[in-house]
């Protein structure tokens, strides 16, 4: 016999069976369950442990926390009282009745041994206007959810009653928000219109000027006008071509410079002081810095005014930035007029350099021609197979074979070198780079990456076989802004610096280096020295799926020339570009460069001439690459680890000895405090801070052998508190962006959300880990011989991923904790084909057809105007709201109904019409115009 308990919304509900069972009750996502106001009727029932600001009451583990349930007769007969009983309660046996008070905590033990937990109370009649009093109980042996079902049967009626409390233990309870959660109203507003002045410069900033002044790319007023009254300009309905290439992704940067700008203005600071700092500085504290809220480095600058009438603006430049501290310098009438009791408002400006980069390489772009940007419209070609005995002994099959490809290419298309995580990509790289420094004199290579500690990573690699490789041969090139102190000490001696400030050389001791190491926007400074075109003989793009499409073309439209050899490494199936505008993601610049060529078939169908797929995988014990290679890659993988379970991490106790993956199912409750919109949940912080004492307790793994994977950025900041209470504050805890590339021994995933309430604004957001599954992907890669999830099984299994590590783990006898959720009805049997063919469903979002004359291919992209946000790429800390607005919303579905209702104005969905004839042959008809030296063009920004 099955009772029914309550109706949720979403057409959720519980039902306890024979067996009564409490599974999951979202206390968050039903408010019923504790207002009873309107029940009308001749008995009332009052409600035990109500919310306390919304929350279950916390209770500290092996406490005893108790509350009454009042049963009153309200009519004027006397009614029958046949059973007050607990129906169920999870964890099992947790919650007791009783007639009297149960002892206090400090009671002495005789007084808590003859206390009598029941669960039901004896029947009895009420008389009219009695009231019957019963005490609830809960002594909590674990921390988490603790739920109860209290069925009330008197007269004809059958009356329920849902009990909340939140265990706490001594560490959970120290995260306790501070301040109840608020909405930050957006301080969205601008300077007056009146004459800035100016400050002082940085004078590393202008001490060496370059050859090739980057343009200003202003935007202009008409497509401003276009997007911030959201309107959706024509172009980005169009199929993509050479001929509105420019115009196209130059739209798209737009839509992300706006959302930039507006984002900025968010972090404007009212009646703020600042310090003198010596004879030349003003020091402004800066909250949230640290983690770059804003993002500010040496060079930005900000616009103060004195908190008075009439005050001019003064400019004010970055000199140096600290933790959470800028030092500014002004124009020298503001210093003088300054007093450290004075207070500013202060306006941050968003720096548009790199911007600007992306603009130029984009229109630069069209000069590649197709066999860099459409090679479908190439001939196809056949690549010989170079003869050559690698230098590193371990290189394997596939990784040899892409080698010898990359040595026989002559010129463009791309080659590309795609796999999974720890297959070795980037060995492949750098055996290839030292093939051709070794066998081919005249070569230049330049490698990028997406970051600064992947480029950082490739130096550290191509060292490893220094003795191969003159010092002298290397340069790394440094953005100014960055900072000295975060290099290497090892690596300093690769880079070119005055006075702490790192610079590009000059042009004739570039022409010197035969490998330039760069991050993909700082490579413009070559270009901007003067290095021309063809200069480099190889350019080498690794982690090209990080990388939007502009930012790919910042060292191939600016530095590849005819002959060119490009290769890009990467994997389509893990993060993509950082994209903050939302709808710019979905329109096509969260579809990375490396993604874009798996639209063509010479990629797509693995043609040799073109791309090589890494199915190695060194990293991983078996048991961890079984399921991403199964969901993502065909199950083509091949486990090189060895699959024995080290003895140390026994002191976790492993349900399953030989099978290094754990799920830790805890009911625990998501929160927000103060005004910070990004979610935490102090329950799961106290498991994964208490696995880590474990596995550490012992001196076997370290510090630097674990590292915590969480989605939100204050759940970070509550993992980092809680680990430097134990005196571990160098484990790395981080999100899944700042993992990627990295690996270690052990992986512990804290999944944070624990109400189904928030669930549909994750997914429209791209936030958190459900429903983006290269950010799952990548998440559970990055463990070598062990991870551990902690979460509530009960929400994770509404995504079709998560559900099926959930099921793999309780397969293999390794599932710990709350009971296990019944199976949700995910489709898997499409799943893993349409996944590993690089997410089609997330390109459609833009519009992009190559295909010339037929029908689109399975994997050729249409405009589907009725395509959901592209949820397969990153937002740099994939956390809370789109920072724009920065005004988090407490009703997520009443957020997503009054976005519905200002999209952007999209007209009908255009017809793919065919290309025109000259689209396929424009290389042929117009090779000079795409090979000229565009640095002998004059370049003025959006007219060029």
């Amino acid at each position: 016999m099955g009772t029914y308990l309550r109706n949720h919304s979403d057409d959720e509900f519980s039902v306890a069976g024979e067996k009564p069972e409490v599974e999951f009750m979202d206390f968050q996502n039903d408010q019923s369950l504790q207002d009873y106001a309107s029940e009308d009727g001749p008995v009332v029932v009052t409600s035990p442990f109500p919310f306390e600001d919304g929350k279950p009451k916390s209770v500290l583990v092996g406490e005893t926390s108790a509350d009454t349930i009042h049963i009153e007769n309200t009519s004027p007969d006397p009614v029958n009282l046949w059973s007050v009983r607990i129906f169920s309660s999870n964890p099992e046996d947790s919650y007791v009745l009783s007639m009297m008070r149960p002892p206090q905590n400090d009671a002495d033990e005789e007084a808590k041994h003859a206390f009598l937990g029941l669960t039901s109370v004896e029947d009895r009649t009420l008389l009219p206007g009695q009231t019957l009093t019963i005490w609830l109980s809960c002594t909590p042996k674990d921390i988490g959810l603790h739920t109860s079902i209290v069925h009330v049967d008197i007269g004809d009626e059958k009356i329920e009653r849902v009990a909340f409390l939140l265990a706490d233990d001594n560490v959970s309870k120290a995260l306790f928000a501070d301040k109840p959660y608020y909405r930050k109203r957006g301080q969205n507003k601008k300077l007056e219109p009146s004459p800035i002045v100016p400050g002082c410069r940085p004078t590393s900033q202008h001490t060496q000027g370059f050859k090739h002044r980057l343009p200003q790319f202003a935007i202009p007023a008409d497509i401003r006008e276009l997007i911030e009254s959201k309107q959706r300009p024509d172009v980005l309905s169009e199929q993509l071509r050479m001929r509105n290439y420019a115009q196209f992704f130059s739209t798209l940067l737009v839509m992300e410079e706006i959302n930039l700008e507006e984002e900025m203005r968010t972090y404007d600071m009212d009646g703020v002081s600042m310090r003198r700092r010596g004879m030349n500085f003003l020091s402004l504290e800066v909250p949230g810095l640290a983690e770059k809220r804003p993002s500010l480095v040496q060079g930005d600058f900000i616009v103060a005014r004195y908190a008075g009438n009439d005050a001019r603006p003064y400019q004010g430049y970055i000199h140096k930035v600290e933790a959470d501290e800028i030092f500014l310098q002004f124009d020298h009438q503001f210093h003088l007029n300054h007093h450290d009791r004075n207070l500013y408002h202060v306006s941050f400006m968003y720096n548009r350099v790199s911007m600007r980069r992306l603009y130029k390489s984009i229109h630069d772009a069209e000069f590649l021609g197709p066999s860099i940007l459409f090679p479908c419209q190439s001939p196809c070609r056949t690549v010989k197979r170079w003869p050559f005995k690698p230098l590193n002994p371990h290189v394997n099959t596939e990784q040899t074979d892409a080698v010898a490809k990359i040595l026989g290419c002559r010129g463009v298309p791309p080659y590309v070198i795609h796999g999974p995580p720890g297959t070795g990509k980037t060995m492949t790289i750098i055996e290839a780079v030292l093939q051709l420094y070794t066998a081919k004199k005249k070569a230049n290579i330049l490698i990028c990456a997406a970051s600064n500690t992947a480029a950082d990573h490739v130096l550290e690699k191509l060292l490893h076989a220094s003795y191969l490789i003159r010092p002298s041969d290397i340069f790394r090139l440094n953005a100014q802004s960055r900072q000295y102190e975060d290099v290497n000490a090892d690596f300093i001696r690769f880079c070119f610096f005055q006075d702490r400030i790192f610079k590009c050389p000059p042009l004739q001791a570039l022409l010197r280096y035969k490998i330039v190491i760069s991050t993909y926007t700082s490579s413009y400074l070559l270009q901007a020295e003067g290095i021309r075109r063809g200069h480099f003989t190889h350019i080498f793009l690794d982690e090209a799926g990080q990388a939007s499409e502009p930012e790919a073309m910042v060292p191939l439209s600016g530095l590849c020339g005819r002959d060119t050899v490009v290769v890009l490494a990467g994997d389509p199936m893990q993060l993509g570009p950082v994209v903050y505008c939302k709808q710019a993601e979905k329109d096509g610049l969260g579809i990375s460069y490396l993604q874009r060529l798996f639209d063509f078939d010479q990629y797509r169908t693995g043609n040799p001439n073109y791309v090589t797929k890494l199915v190695r995988n060194y990293r991983c014990h078996p048991a961890i690459l079984e399921l991403p290679s199964e969901l993502f890659y065909e199950s083509e993988l091949i486990a090189c680890k060895e699959d024995e379970v080290p003895c140390e991490y026994d002191c976790i106790g492993l349900p399953n000895k030989s099978f290094p993956v754990l799920f830790i199912g805890i009911q625990g409750c998501d929160e927000r405090e103060g005004n910070n919109p990004s979610w935490f949940n102090r329950i799961e912080v106290s498991k994964v801070v208490s696995i880590i004492r474990n596995l550490t307790r012992s001196g076997d793994a370290g510090e630097s052998d674990i590292g915590v994977i969480t989605p939100y950025r204050q759940q970070v900041a509550k993992i980092k508190k809680a680990l430097e209470a134990f005196e571990m504050p160098d484990l790395k805890v981080g999100s899944v962006e700042q993992f990627q590339g990295q690996e270690r021994e052990v992986i512990i995933i804290s999944t944070v959300r624990s109400t189904v309430k928030h669930n549909e604004f994750d997914k429209f957001f791209n936030l958190g880990f459900l429903s983006n599954h290269r950010r799952f992907n990548v998440a559970i890669t990055r463990a070598k011989s062990l991870l551990i999830i902690v979460g509530n099984p009960y929400i994770i299994t509404k995504d079709r991923h998560w559900d099926r590590l959930l099921r793999y783990c309780a397969d293999n006898g390794s599932y710990q904790g709350c009971p296990l959720p019944p199976p949700e009805s995910h489709s898997y049997s499409d799943e893993t084909n349409s996944f590993s063919k690089y997410d089609e469903d997330q390109g459609e979002s833009a519009g992009w057809d190559y295909n010339q004359e037929s029908e689109p291919s399975e994997f050729g992209l249409r405009r589907d105007d009725g395509a959901q946000p592209a949820s397969g790429n990153q937002v740099l800390l994939s956390d809370e709201l789109p920072e724009n607005d920065n005004q988090p919303l407490s009703d997520p579905q009443a957020d997503l109904e009054e976005m519905s209702k200002q999209p952007f104005e999209e007209g009908a969905a255009q017809p793919a019409d065919q290309l025109s004839a000259n689209d396929g042959q424009l290389q042929d008809v117009y090779p000079a115009k795409y090979w000229c030296d565009v640095s002998s063009i004059p370049a003025t920004g959006w007219g060029d």
